[in-house]
């Protein structure tokens, strides 16, 4: 690994992470009483999203350079996901007891991530 490259993965986190803070806080606005760590599953999900169409794009049309797909996928996809935040949300609501809750956020997160990630591959085809 270069300098170089660990500079841009560097960047990417930064503005990642600036990102999942505006958007998961945004999401989170729009449900405050539910309980439900809704800004999580939102980061979670898209970011599972844009790393299958940027995965996809590299891969059907060579789109991206060792450089950019390393900004991107590890860098700013890296920073914008939360599954560290994901795990320790279902372990609080499992320590409160709200087992359906955990179970239900586990099941999205899993689901919906993977599903976000083949709909991004697939659709990096179409581009």
């Amino acid at each position: 690994m270069d300098l170089r490259t660990l500079l841009w993965v560097g960047l990417g986190g930064c503005i990642g992470s600036m990102l999942r803070f505006a958007v998961a806080g945004w999401a989170q606005r729009l449900t405050p009483a539910s309980g439900f760590p809704l800004g999580t599953l939102t980061v979670n999900v898209a970011g599972c999203l844009l790393i299958g169409l940027i995965g996809g794009l590299a891969d059907y049309r060579q789109a991206l350079d060792p450089g950019q797909r390393a900004f991107l996928m590890i860098g700013l996809l890296g920073g914008f996901t939360t599954y560290s935040a994901f795990a320790f949300e279902t372990l609080g609501l499992a320590q409160e007891g709200a087992l359906l809750r955990a179970g239900i956020n586990v099941l999205l997160q899993t689901v919906l991530g993977l599903g976000a990630a083949a709909v991004g591959y697939v659709a990096a085809r179409f581009i």
